[in-house]
């Protein structure tokens, strides 16, 4: 059975952590390629926000026994098999999916480029996950999303 208190900490975290990163949303190209401190910042806790995501769909999977994914990319194509995530939202979970693992395996070749359109573009994705994701835990809760091996 999931846990539903364990991933509501989760989404708590996630949305405390886009609030910090939200605050760099206006950092100018040129300004975050020159600040170094700003590109860990940023970085990392997108890192952490997408890992949050990832071990959320983890556990979904899990409780739902679906496939288990090829990779932390995959976790989000299995809720999306599943009918648990839109096909643009897993689209934009998988890019991030792989943003954080090119932050993890090359941080030295980061395009500042890709980072800044996110903070402007795509913060939203997070919350669109999380909008994605409460109803399934209400679902559960409520009795009416059996894993699928009952």
């Amino acid at each position: 059975m999931v846990d539903s208190a364990l991933i509501l900490r989760k989404l708590a975290d996630l949305e405390e952590y886009l609030g910090q990163v939200g605050e760099f949303r206006a950092v100018a190209l040129e300004a975050y390629r020159s600040d170094w401190k700003t590109q860990r910042i940023v970085e990392r806790t997108l890192q952490m926000m997408i890992e949050l995501c990832i071990d959320i769909c983890n556990h979904l999977i899990a409780d739902q026994k679906l496939r288990v994914p090829t990779s932390n990319a995959d976790t989000f194509k299995v809720l999306q098999e599943a009918g648990l995530l839109s096909e643009q939202l897993f689209e934009s979970m998988d890019t991030m999916a792989k943003l954080r693992d090119f932050v993890v395996h090359q941080y030295d070749k980061i395009d500042g480029a890709i980072v800044v359109t996110i903070l402007r573009k795509h913060l939203d994705d997070f919350s669109a996950f999380r909008d994605a994701i409460l109803p399934v835990l209400a679902k559960k809760s409520a009795g009416e999303l059996p894993g699928r091996g009952q």
